[in-house]
């Protein structure tokens, strides 16, 4: 039994306070298939939401799912499915690998011909066998809302919530989706939801819900709807409720409910419209529904599958992860094309090798005309190779930078939905974040190594290579930890990207590697841009090489010791990693 007791929800601060549900109450025993209808915005997918623990704002009342008080107890994953509104599966896995994934993200120990069987056996519930080895990306609407409810059945779940799942289908699909919905009601006794637009299959619901601005307006069979709201067409409610205050409607229902049920032949108990029972009467009422229909098997808490733990659940996801990206084609090419057309474009400014530093005579006959010739030639030409050295390195850095950017900007912020979808199943954050952690670093380290290896051999770049390659794996590691946060936090992909090359731009000018910076500004801005602290830990790297001295003398920045360099671009990429972890922990679903 599912019973909600004035449910009230409130969004906004101060004055600006306002309710989104008010005073809610119903009961669903199980087995039950209820549509919940209403005008737009009046609070339906809120209610799922309610139901769900995940809508915002400030809640009152309780839920009680049998006998148990979800305010001291949530539902276990296992225990409740929500379907979105939106597609909730990547398009570059196929339907089986979909539910397959979500089998072993939310089951423990699904693995070999148990889970190839259990994905069948699934996909066969939704009428999906046929199009199993079908991408995602392909599929029709119907077929992903299909798709999506068998991933929600991964886990048994008592409560399914279905939030407008037959929007902009057709009418074929729209039917499909319905049977399957009430066929789903009647397995193991299953608490189905359904928000809906749709009147056209009202006679087919056990029962239905009319909200009006967040308030009950009617609960009850769905043949006596027309006659409550004295209309002759369901197609006229929504017309009929403007008629009268939400509050009107809600009074008005919770006053005569009992007597028109009565009158109608109905009794409370079927629909368990009990004004105010008692715990232990939600456990016997949950039990008598049962036994009314035997044919309807009852699943309960201790029959909900255990989670894996977050080690498995981290392989899992490392694995799709890899997957999917071997099927992006456009992905690939473009990491192709960076990792090999970037370095290109640094080597080309000296392709032929960097110039040789030239001595000065310093011969005792040469006139002092001469001297005065030679040293201003020594300057000018020293001036070019510093300026062409630290150019080099900065070029290297600021490319590896816009890399890290292309690789995280839109990693969370793209699959944010589907993400959260997986949490409310029982995701681990943590899992997920460390998944995202090794794929990007494989992108990090082809880059990075290809970057310095190339400079440092087509234009005989010196210095220490080992240590080089570390400052550019940290730089592009550092920016790409950072871009991966900021996607934790941004509502959009677009907004991720955009926010993340923002910040790829001001790496140049705040670095002070071609401009210096006012000493306080250089204070304050410094310890945020990887571009300079790799940059001066690449330059530390010469300093056995006459080219550190030229550098030296055309900089207008002081260059930081290698160890501090270490240390901060690590700490950013620490910092990054767990910012990326605390936005993850923020709801997002809707």
């Amino acid at each position: 039994m599912l019973d909600l007791r004035d449910i009230t929800l409130f969004v906004g601060h101060g004055e600006n306070v306002r309710p989104l549900l008010s005073d809610v109450s119903a009961r669903f025993p199980r087995g039950h298939f209820c549509a919940i209808i209403g005008p737009s915005g009046c609070g339906k997918s809120t209610l799922l939401k309610a139901i769900a623990g995940i809508a915002p704002g400030e809640e009152e009342g309780e839920i009680f799912w049998d006998g148990r008080n979800l305010t001291d107890e949530d539902f276990s994953p296992g225990e409740i499915g929500y379907v979105p509104q939106f597609s909730i599966a990547h398009d570059g896995l196929t339907v089986h690998e979909c539910v397959s994934y979500s089998l072993k993200l939310r089951v423990c120990g699904m693995q070999g011909n148990p889970l190839d069987e259990a994905a069948d056996r699934i996909l066969d519930q939704v009428n999906m066998t046929e199009v199993s080895d079908r991408l995602v990306g392909v599929l029709s609407g119907g077929q992903k809302r299909r798709l999506a409810l068998a991933m929600e059945l991964a886990s048994k779940p008592a409560v399914l919530l279905a939030d407008e799942v037959t929007s902009g289908l057709d009418p074929q699909s729209e039917d499909e989706i319905v049977t399957l919905l009430k066929g789903l009601s009647r397995s193991e006794g299953r608490v189905v939801l359904s928000v809906t637009h749709s009147l056209r299959h009202l006679p087919v619901y056990d029962s239905v819900l009319v909200l009006t601005q967040g308030a009950v307006a009617y609960h009850g069979p769905p043949e006596f709807l027309s006659h409550y709201f004295r209309c002759e067409d369901p197609q006229d409610l929504y017309a009929q409720l403007g008629q009268r205050e939400p509050r009107d409607w809600s009074q008005s229902w919770k006053k005569h409910r009992h007597a028109f049920l009565e009158a109608m032949g109905e009794s409370d108990t079927k629909l368990s419209f009990d004004e105010d029972p008692s715990p232990d009467a939600v456990e016997e009422d949950g039990a008598k529904s049962a036994s009314d229909d035997a044919a309807v098997p009852i699943a309960n808490a201790s029959s909900a599958p255990l989670p894996p733990g977050a080690v498995s659940q981290f392989l899992t996801l490392t694995k799709r992860r890899f997957r999917i990206f071997s099927r992006d084609t456009p992905q690939i090419l473009l990491q192709l094309g960076l990792i090999l057309g970037f370095p290109v474009l640094v080597a080309i400014f000296a392709w032929n090798g960097l110039p040789a530093v030239q001595n000065l005579s310093m011969g005792l006959g040469v006139n002092v005309m001469q001297q005065l010739q030679e040293n201003m030639q020594f300057l000018v030409q020293g001036s070019k190779i510093g300026s062409l050295v630290s150019g080099i390195v900065m070029f290297q850095v600021i490319l590896l930078t816009l890399m890290g950017a292309n690789n995280s900007g839109r990693e969370i912020a793209s699959e944010r939905l589907i993400f959260e979808k997986e949490k409310l199943s029982g995701l681990n954050p943590f899992s997920y974040i460390a998944s995202k952690a090794v794929f990007l670093a494989v992108l990090v380290f082809a880059q990075s190594l290809w970057m310095g290896l190339f400079v440092h051999f087509v234009c005989g770049f010196p210095g220490d290579l080992p240590t080089q390659l570390l400052f550019l794996i940290l730089v592009n590691g550092a920016m790409t930890s950072v871009c991966l946060a900021i996607s934790s936090l941004m509502n959009s992909a677009e907004q991720a990207s955009l926010v993340s090359i923002y910040l790829v731009g001001f790496q140049l000018p705040l670095s002070g590697a071609v401009l210096a910076l006012p000493d306080w500004v250089g204070a304050v801005t410094r310890p945020f841009i990887a571009a300079y602290w790799s940059w001066s830990g690449v330059l530390q790297t010469l300093r056995t090489e006459r080219y550190y001295d030229i550098v030296q003398t055309v900089i207008q920045t002081a260059l930081a010791p290698a160890a501090l360099c270490l240390w901060v671009l690590c700490s950013h990429i620490i910092l990054g990693l767990f910012v990326a972890w605390l936005g993850c922990h923020r709801q997002r679903l809707g």
